[in-house]
């Protein structure tokens, strides 16, 4: 009994004897694209880190501790905790977070029941001079805010809204970004949806309400953390129309950590840090709505 062995063609032959060269040559690439994206990554999070380290060490030591430049530059000789005790105890820092939180979150709410009536109003009613109201949004949003701050705070307190909560939440509700958000995905969203709802006799406000709502959840996480960066943020206006201690946001409570002859760095870079953190749980905690959205979007 014979057995006949048959001998692969010679471009089989080429192939198979590039392909280990081949894999090695594309394992190595790998490895050099993930060496680049771990020093890419360390290169963005040193200042966050050399931020946390100096709120853990002496403010007097945050600037002596660059120069020379050496390991001690970022971690502390001295660990100590006075930093985040005098934030909370001498300037009341907790309080200042509190009112920051109540802000901006208040301005969430009305700002998207304010935002998403209009969007819906300007994406499918059809009523004269609805292109020159949006055109009027645009331009509105382009105008920083800083521009017409000092008159707004002259408004705000002849109506006697300085030093008062709604005099903070009132700025940031009305946020032409935000309605321009919704009014474009709203466009996305198929007229055969109304046009049916409309037939079995749904008003306008439940076919918002019941339909363009529940369709747009990833779009009113995008717009109400616009409006509460923007709260969270916020600085100037908080210092023209808040006078009074128990009432001033973070932001400000972190200005009073340096005076004309004295800088705490630790103290601001513990304020700061703990700023920072409040926006990244957030993205952190509705980054999971954001997967099962656009995990089940999609007309069927």
């Amino acid at each position: 009994m014979t057995t006949l062995v048959t001998e692969a063609p010679p471009r089989a032959r080429a192939i198979e004897a590039r392909r280990p060269k081949g894999r090695f040559q594309a394992g190595l690439l790998i490895t050099l694209l993930t060496v680049l994206a771990i020093i890419v990554a360390l290169l963005f999070v040193l200042p966050a880190l050399w931020m946390l380290f100096g709120s853990l060490r002496p403010g007097s030591q945050v600037i002596e501790s660059v120069s020379p430049l050496s390991w001690r530059t970022l971690i502390p000789d001295v660990w100590t905790l006075d930093n985040y005790r005098a934030l909370f105890f001498e300037l009341r820092f907790g309080r200042s977070m509190a009112n920051s939180l109540l802000v901006a979150f208040a301005s969430v709410i009305i700002g998207l029941a304010i935002s998403v009536p209009a969007a819906y109003a300007l994406t499918v009613l059809r009523f004269r001079g609805r292109e020159f109201v949006f055109a009027l949004l645009v331009i509105g949003f382009m105008i920083p805010f800083e521009a017409i701050a000092i008159p707004l705070a002259k408004v705000f307190t002849s109506w006697q809204l300085n030093n008062s909560y709604l005099g903070l939440i009132l700025p940031g509700i009305g946020n032409g970004l935000a309605i321009f958000n919704m009014r474009q995905f709203f466009r996305g969203i198929p007229t055969s949806l109304r046009e049916a709802a409309v037939i079995d006799g749904a008003s306008d406000f439940r076919i918002m309400t019941r339909i363009y709502v529940p369709l747009s959840v990833t779009t009113l996480i995008n717009s109400g953390l616009l409006i509460f960066l923007g709260q969270w943020s916020s600085y100037l206006w908080p210092l023209l129309i808040i006078s009074e201690e128990a009432k001033q946001v973070a932001p400000i409570a972190i200005a009073r950590t340096f005076t004309d002859t004295e800088f705490n760095f630790g103290q601001m870079f513990g304020g700061a840090l703990l700023i920072s953190v409040v926006p990244a749980v957030l993205l952190l905690f509705l980054q999971r709505f954001f997967a099962a959205t656009i995990a089940s979007s999609g007309e069927k």
